[in-house]
């Protein structure tokens, strides 16, 4: 047995660091605008940490809250009420798992690293055996994803409502709702559900092509997951900055 945590000689730590870093870059930033409940809404672009808008205390969002489940009643961030459904989504995602048990609580810390820990239990009990919701969650979000595709289709909108408007605020909102298209569709949970109890793909044509597609999207997972997660912060910052008046929206025609 050899007695050395490990043998590597290689930076091994280093991308768990960086891992960290940005997972806690994103964690304070999401924090504060989940919590502000404020300048979320920049006629025709609304903040994708605040959509669907499920309570009526929204405020200024295309005559007042579009999907107004919540009644009066609620008084925190309207935020709140919609975050859930992405963070258990990504929080339970395979490759998010893999990073944040490396990069916090070195489990492992890397490939040929010992572990620090004495004992391992796996995700078999509480509260790590709740990531088995990871296939519902992909159920949450596809509408999720819907709902923000409806809102980037509303960016052709001016503020006063009428069709034919493109700002860079428009470029955001669907560069931002085609990547988390993107790294939804990649789930390993989408592959299996699209194809992976078919035995005979000759039988299931259409399937089999599906199945093909989402695993070269499968294949990018990792990357499409830290894109799409900058996008979605760098779509709620635009809002923001243009809600707040720190610059006016360009606008193509």
């Amino acid at each position: 047995m050899i007695p050395e945590r490990t043998l590597r000689t290689d930076r091994w730590w280093l991308p768990q660091v960086a891992t960290a870093a940005g997972l806690l870059a994103f964690i304070a930033y999401s924090s504060w605008r989940a919590f502000e409940g404020a300048h979320y809404y920049a006629a025709p672009y609304v903040s994708p940490f605040y959509s669907p808008c499920l309570a009526a205390n929204c405020t200024a969002m295309r005559g007042g809250a579009d999907w107004a489940l919540v009644g009066d009643w609620w008084r925190l961030s309207p935020a709140l009420l919609v975050l859930v459904f992405p963070l258990g989504f990504r929080l339970t995602c395979y490759y998010y798992r893999k990073a944040y048990y490396r990069a916090f609580w070195s489990s492992p810390p890397a490939c040929a690293v010992a572990e620090p820990h004495a004992k391992y239990t796996g995700e078999t009990r509480f509260p790590l055996v709740l990531q088995n919701l990871h296939r519902y969650f992909f159920y949450l979000a596809l509408p999720v994803a819907g709902i923000l595709t409806y809102d980037a289709v509303l960016g052709f909108r001016n503020a006063e409502g009428a069709w034919g408007h493109a700002g860079l605020g428009t470029l955001v909102m669907v560069a931002n709702v085609s990547l988390i298209w993107a790294y939804t569709l990649s789930c390993h949970s989408c592959r299996h559900i699209v194809g992976g109890r078919l035995r005979h793909f000759s039988k299931h044509p259409v399937r089999y092509r599906a199945w093909q597609l989402v695993g070269r999207l499968n294949a990018r997972h990792m990357q499409l997951a830290w894109v799409s997660l900058a996008s979605v912060a760098l779509a709620d910052l635009y809002v923001y900055l243009v809600s707040s008046g720190v610059f006016t929206d360009p606008t193509f025609f």
